[in-house]
């Protein structure tokens, strides 16, 4: 009987001691940083499922969450943050997805990017009833231009893709530049690469006396209000879905006239130049 008491507590000692140490093998949480605001999320999670690492709930819709993962083999933690701050807090999260204009301001290169398949055109918006005004005509002359195609391609070299089709010479046969002489039209953009890129349009248009004032802001709801209010007369900082799903959840009027651009989401790291970190 002894002995028998005597196995019995080495089994339990035996069980206890490997149970220890399964805990102490448990997989590390990974942080993965991603926009908050709902379709920059939902791309951020589309492009990680594709990377295999999480597989996303069929939804029916493109507005998927962190709440819509369906397998997390790797043990993600989906960290949400205003897209403009993640570059600022990579240093505290294993990896982040980030739109590539706000990249490429703080000086960040991504080790995979979204497929050349998958494109999100930014495009400069108006509020609606102003499409055909001649102060839109003259300014979508200038950004559908040669000069603005050559900026795009020569300065980015795909980091930032052109959208732009057939374009002119940057003024609109139909506009009558003389009356507009002497005329400012207020624009919102992105510092990067929106307002870069608008620097191109603004010395086309200077040309005919038009000054194009850039207005800079540094989120992505400042340029959309400030449109409706009529404080700008156009922006160009974001993409068709963020678009259309803004109007969809405030009630504005704000209506998209020329596709410029789109910028290949990225995965970065300051830890890890590979997928290593899931290990």
């Amino acid at each position: 009987m002894k002995n028998i008491k005597k196995l019995a507590s080495i089994v339990l000692v035996l069980v206890l001691v490997l149970s220890f140490a399964a805990c102490g093998k448990s997989k590390k949480t990974v942080k993965i940083a991603v926009p908050n605001d709902s379709t920059n999320e939902a791309r951020s999670l589309v492009l990680l499922q594709v990377q295999g690492v999480l597989k996303l709930k069929d939804t029916g819709d493109n507005l998927a969450t962190k709440s819509d993962i369906a397998e997390n083999p790797n043990n993600v933690e989906i960290v949400e943050a205003e897209a403009a701050q993640i570059p600022g807090i990579l240093k505290d999260v294993d990896y982040a997805v980030i739109n590539s204009n706000y990249a490429i301001e703080a000086g960040l290169t991504p080790f995979v990017t979204e497929g050349t398949d998958v494109s999100y055109p930014n495009v400069v918006c108006v509020k609606a009833g102003n499409e055909g005004s001649d102060k839109t005509k003259a300014l979508l002359a200038a950004v559908n231009s040669q000069q603005v195609k050559d900026f795009i391609n020569n300065t980015y070299k795909g980091a930032i893709v052109c959208d732009l089709g057939e374009v002119g010479d940057g003024y609109d046969a139909s506009v009558d530049y003389a009356a507009l002489n002497g005329t400012t039209i207020k624009i919102g953009a992105s510092p990067v690469p929106h307002a870069d890129i608008l620097a191109v349009a603004k010395e086309v248009l200077a040309a005919k006396g038009v000054t194009l004032e850039i207005i800079e802001f540094a989120d992505y709801v400042l340029p959309n209000t400030a449109l409706e209010d009529g404080e700008i007369d156009a922006n160009y900082f974001a993409h068709i879905p963020y678009q259309q799903n803004f109007n969809e959840e405030n009630g504005t009027h704000i209506v998209w006239v020329l596709e410029v651009h789109h910028e290949p989401m990225g995965v970065y790291s300051d830890k890890y130049s590979d997928w290593s970190g899931l290990k």
